[in-house]
């Protein structure tokens, strides 16, 4: 046996991991014709496998065209798509992974990256239905997504451009650590179910200065087998959404914890910020801060402008023996609205809202819309009917607080125009149904000396006959 230098070798031991993450594979090395034509994926795959058996490393996406169905991702890899290098999603079902049809997949892995300033681009160009709920859009038979991760950890998604989802674009599920930065994001505005980002029942998630147009919601928190979601912070974004801008739920039935949003701008939203809760888990820990919403202005779509809230929270029964879930510990501070409608927050006459904070609140009312048709968001499916759809979102308010368990409220002013307030003379806060409420600092302009509509108005709920 050759004589082997115990330094030497312990060397090579430390080099090993270095050099395997220093390795590069070329998707083009491989035969990737990128041309728009030919199919891609066997040979990108071909270069993921390669840097998987080579321990980790770069697989290289170089400027070109390639069409691809799904690609199955590895632990300790860095995707790299060069600026000018598109990934096309094929429309062929048969092309994509049965069950996932993504054009990326991976499952129980760690340490992936993936990195632009390419593009993932997908088939969801088309017009699905201008309106709010879902009921006359015309699915498609077959539908594929961008990413879906399952039960990953370690992952980064940076300076990446995602265009046309057909339905959800960035999936992660059951994940832990997860960091998306500097993504932008451009579905079909009308194109029902095509959602930013999703992380469901995920851990330790921190998005960054992500710019999203979606034809459903921008960025949703979802729970999923009553695994919880938690840790979460998002910051310095820019949603525009058909749907809600920044959502939890409806998928609930897990629990929602420490969730921070901060410094984000939300626009053309029908819902600014929204809080489904329908399947019994807790939503708590949750803080909005600096965040500016404009809402969706109605051209005539009278069942778009129904359900448009600047900020909507509501808990309710998905089926008739689901739990009553609990939504209790959340903060609304430095919040900037422009809208035509008011913002509606609302517990069950069993599970009020517990310990909710109003600061720094400044609603300036544009276009303001009639409530004589207004009924909550849905948000999603049930099967129980009438759950409080209009009990309140008809109260002639801009922000009504319905079924809550120690209320703050420090510092909420409405502004509109002299001729805005005779059409629609609201107040500034309606608490119906509010025990220990703690109201300071809540104005409107223009004041007015009419009983009818004062500035704050405390209203208890009176029995149903």
């Amino acid at each position: 046996m050759p004589y082997r230098s115990p330094l030497l070798f312990v060397i090579s031991l430390l080099l090993a991991p270095a050099t395997a993450q220093a390795a590069v594979f070329d998707v083009k090395e491989f035969g990737a014709k990128a041309d728009h034509a030919t199919l891609d994926t066997a040979a990108i795959q071909a270069a993921v496998d390669a840097c998987i058996r080579a321990g980790g490393g770069t697989v290289r996406v170089p400027k070109g065209d390639y069409l691809c169905g799904t690609v199955r991702l590895g632990s300790n890899i860095r995707l790299e798509l060069a600026d000018g290098a598109t990934l096309w999603g094929s429309r062929r079902a048969e092309d994509y992974l049965r069950g996932n049809a993504s054009l990326l997949v991976a499952e129980k892995t760690k340490g992936i990256e993936l990195v632009g300033p390419g593009t993932l681009r997908g088939i969801g160009e088309s017009d699905l239905g201008r309106r709010a709920d879902k009921s006359d859009a015309k699915m498609p038979e077959f539908r594929a997504g961008i990413l879906r991760f399952t039960n990953c950890r370690d992952i980064t998604v940076r300076d990446l451009h995602v265009l046309y989802s057909d339905t959800w674009g960035l999936h992660f599920r059951f994940c832990e650590n997860v960091a998306i930065e500097g993504v932008t994001i451009r579905n079909h505005y009308f194109h029902t179910n095509s959602d930013g980002i999703d992380p469901v029942s995920c851990k330790k998630v921190r998005i960054a200065r992500c710019d999203i147009v979606a034809g459903d919601d921008c960025i949703v928190c979802k729970t999923a087998e009553g695994h919880p979601c938690e840790d979460v912070r998002v910051s310095e974004c820019n949603l525009e959404s058909i749907a809600t801008a920044i959502k939890l739920g409806t998928e609930s039935s897990g629990d929602f914890r420490d969730m921070q949003f901060t410094n984000c701008t939300i626009r053309n939203s029908t819902v600014g910020i929204g809080l489904f809760l329908k399947d019994g888990g807790t939503m708590e820990q949750i803080k909005f801060s600096k965040i500016r919403i404009e809402n969706y202005t109605p051209r005539g779509e009278t069942n778009v402008e129904k359900s448009m809230f600047p900020v909507f929270v509501d808990i309710e029964r998905r089926h008739a023996d689901s739990r009553a879930g609990c939504i209790r510990d959340v903060t609304l501070d430095e919040i900037t609205i422009q809208s035509g409608c008011g913002a509606l927050i609302q517990g069950m006459p069993e599970s009020p809202i517990e310990n909710l904070t109003l600061s720094k609140i400044d609603f300036q009312v544009r276009e303001p819309q009639d409530y004589a048709r207004r009924r909550k968001h849905i948000g999603g499916r049930r099967t129980v009917s009438n759950q409080r759809d209009t009990e309140f979102a008809r109260l002639p308010g801009w922000f009504v607080v319905a079924h809550a368990k120690g209320l703050t409220v420090d510092g909420l002013r409405v502004t509109m125009s002299d001729d805005d307030f005779r059409k629609y003379p609201r107040s500034a806060l309606i608490a119906a149904g509010v025990e220990s409420p703690h109201i300071r600092n809540v104005t409107r302009q223009p004041q007015s000396p009419d009983a009818a509509a004062p500035a704050v108005s405390l209203r208890p709920i009176l029995p149903t006959p």
